[in-house]
């Protein structure tokens, strides 16, 4: 009771609380579509993470009585959003499941860097020469965690980068229908472009879950995809984009946690200090656009 009178009092602090808790949900989705990836075939996961989040939701919207949120005034910008975020799951589960968490959650952290640079053709927005130095050092930090050239590094370790890109892509398509369609109606599109993405692998690549463990297991990633965004969503309700984009970064905190006890893994050194690296050229580059708005 205490704690939801602090928070009703100090709304700003809801919205970074919902947003950590956010994040930590997506870690504990990663965490559960690397264990089955020991398993089971990538392609299948995916489908099942989008399937499940799709039933969830129209569910959803027959309960509410919110069908109406099923349609879109932007059909060809979801299709293309959707097939940018199933590409960027199949990639980062790809990576996941030949790489520690850590490592490929910090890569995938140059996911802002890449959105400045695909901003200024997309967007019409201008990269002066701090946030480009940003940039240069963000993907120095992620070259510092994959060492191409040294023993650690593998072909699997260029995947979180792909993810990257076409994870920015979709930020800037999701940017495109800010104020035009509801996020229900987005994450609905998400899920089910997903879903229809993946359908197709299912019989050469899918099997179905061999024990009860894994049932519950598959039908968690699509309750964690789902409560995630929701998080995510309700976060904006209560506090502004510039204090909640750096909450992000807390998520290296849930996957270095999450590694170290489900899979016995913790970043080494040059991996840590890429990921300093990294968050700090994510940092300054989120500053930096705040600080465009707030003059602007």
């Amino acid at each position: 009771m205490a704690a939801a009178s602090f928070f009703s009092t100090h709304p700003t602090l809801r919205g970074v609380a919902l947003m950590i808790a956010a994040v930590g949900v997506f870690a504990l989705l990663d965490a559960t579509g690397k264990y089955l990836s020991q398993s089971y075939p990538v392609p299948g996961i995916v489908w099942a993470r989008y399937a499940v989040n799709l039933g969830l939701l129209l569910g959803w919207f027959v309960a509410r009585g919110k069908l109406r949120r099923m349609r879109t005034a932007r059909l060809g910008v979801q299709a293309l959003r959707g097939l940018m975020l199933g590409s960027a799951t199949l990639l980062y589960l790809t990576a996941l499941s030949q790489m520690p968490m850590a490592d490929a959650a910090a890569i995938g952290f140059v996911m802002p860097l890449v959105a400045a640079v695909l901003a200024v053709p997309m967007l019409n927005e201008r990269l002066d020469g701090p946030r480009l130095l940003a940039v240069l050092a963000g993907l120095g930090g992620a070259l510092v965690i994959v060492r191409p050239g040294f023993s650690v590094f593998t072909l699997y370790a260029l995947l979180p980068l792909g993810m990257a890109v076409c994870n920015a892509l979709y930020q800037i398509l999701t940017r495109k229908l800010a104020g035009v369609e509801h996020p229900l109606t987005s994450l609905f599109w998400g899920a089910l472009i997903g879903t229809l993405l993946y359908t197709p692998f299912l019989p050469s690549s899918g099997s179905l879950p061999e024990t009860g463990l894994d049932w519950v297991l598959f039908g968690l990633m699509g309750v964690f995809g789902l409560v995630g965004h929701l998080l995510l969503i309700r976060a904006y309700d209560f506090a502004n984009a510039s204090l909640l984009v750096p909450m992000h970064y807390s998520q290296l905190v849930w996957v270095i946690l999450l590694g170290y006890l489900v899979f016995d893994d913790f970043p080494d050194g040059w991996s840590l200090v890429g990921m300093t690296i990294i968050v700090i050229s994510g940092l300054y580059l989120v500053n930096r656009q705040r600080l465009a708005v707030t003059r602007g």
